[in-house]
């Protein structure tokens, strides 16, 4: 298995790993607005405020994650980890996390502080990620579903409680995602 940053992407083959995955655990419905959200992060893959890291088997792609910058009134370096798919025969094999393991590596080569992400907290666990109150770090949208609301430091401190809602990319301004 082999892991990469990615400067590009077809936005064909995101939406339809995305809606494919998604279809096939959340229904249709929830396929076809992730896979829109991530073809529409694809298209502003910068490396900086959009990040897209893909798992490839024998050449072949087999699962993608994204990273978000959060800005802060505070100064903090900070990402935010959604959406995540792996093909759904490649599943329960260990990709997504370890791809998501190489993915914090990264971000804390580049000295990023902390990581959130809004999903499963037993899967997000295997992977060091910790529930997280908004008492400490609010979520960019009001939450549907708190209990979700997960989080990580990647510089060995505490997580810095931050009492403003942070800005997130355009693509997550639609409170569905929340």
């Amino acid at each position: 298995m082999n892991f990469e940053i990615l400067d590009r992407i077809s936005q064909d083959e995101v939406t339809s790993l995305f809606a494919s995955v998604f279809s096939s655990s959340e229904g249709e419905k929830e396929g076809a607005l992730i896979g829109g959200l991530a073809s529409a992060l694809a298209a502003r893959i910068d490396n900086q405020e959009v990040i897209c890291m893909g798992a490839f088997a024998k050449g072949d792609l087999t699962g993608l994650i994204f990273f978000t910058r959060l800005r802060f009134d505070d100064p903090i370096y900070a990402y935010l980890l959604s959406p995540v798919a792996v093909s759904t025969s490649h599943q329960r094999k260990g990709i997504g996390q370890a791809l998501i393991r190489f993915g914090l590596e990264v971000l804390k080569n580049r000295a990023v502080e902390l990581v959130v992400t809004y999903g499963d907290p037993a899967f997000y666990a295997k992977v060091g990620f910790r529930a997280l109150s908004e008492e400490v770090i609010r979520a960019p949208q009001p939450l549907s579903m708190p209990e979700g609301w997960l989080g990580q430091s990647l510089s060995g401190e505490d997580i810095p409680i931050q009492k403003c809602r942070p800005a997130c990319v355009q693509e997550f301004a639609d409170s569905a995602f929340w």
